[in-house]
């Protein structure tokens, strides 16, 4: 590989690593008031909810059923945000992998020429696609986890 060939292939690379982080910032951005809601709005209420099962009255058994009981929401919650956001982790991977094939195959067929720009178009375009889906993402974690603005959610 020539120099300038190196060169380009750094710049793009480069450009490459800032839209990912774009779609990490996006990531977060839209799904904050989700993380808000479990943080705040559900860890509380298992706390409140824990407290309630202390009683000197239950067993041992007795309060750790209770305890456990009183975290079924939170650790529900949290499994569906790691799933929806695999999900879309894995819709990502998946995109950016066609993206991949299309370079290599331009590699292999000596098409060099506008490659990385192919490239980081492909790539672009796959990360503007899955940006525009994180808030149908958010839209569908609010209705499955039926919370709405009066629990502070927007």
């Amino acid at each position: 590989m020539n120099h300038i060939a190196a060169a380009e292939e750094r710049i793009v690379s480069e450009r490459l690593k800032r839209k990912l982080n774009e779609v990490n910032v996006a990531a977060q951005n839209q799904l904050s008031v989700i993380q808000d809601h479990v943080n705040f709005n559900l860890q509380q209420a298992y706390f409140k909810c824990a407290y309630e099962c202390f009683d000197r009255r239950r067993r041992q058994e007795d309060i750790n059923n209770c305890v456990e009981n009183c975290s079924i929401p939170v650790v529900s919650a949290n499994n569906l945000v790691e799933n929806e956001m695999a999900k879309f982790q894995e819709r990502m991977n998946r995109s950016l992998m066609v993206c991949q094939d299309r370079f290599e195959a331009a590699k292999l067929q000596k098409l060099k020429t506008g490659a990385m720009t192919d490239l980081e178009s492909c790539v672009d375009h796959a990360i503007q696609d899955n940006i525009q889906m994180l808030p149908h993402i958010v839209d569908r974690l609010k209705a499955s986890l039926s919370f709405s603005e009066r629990n502070g959610i927007q």
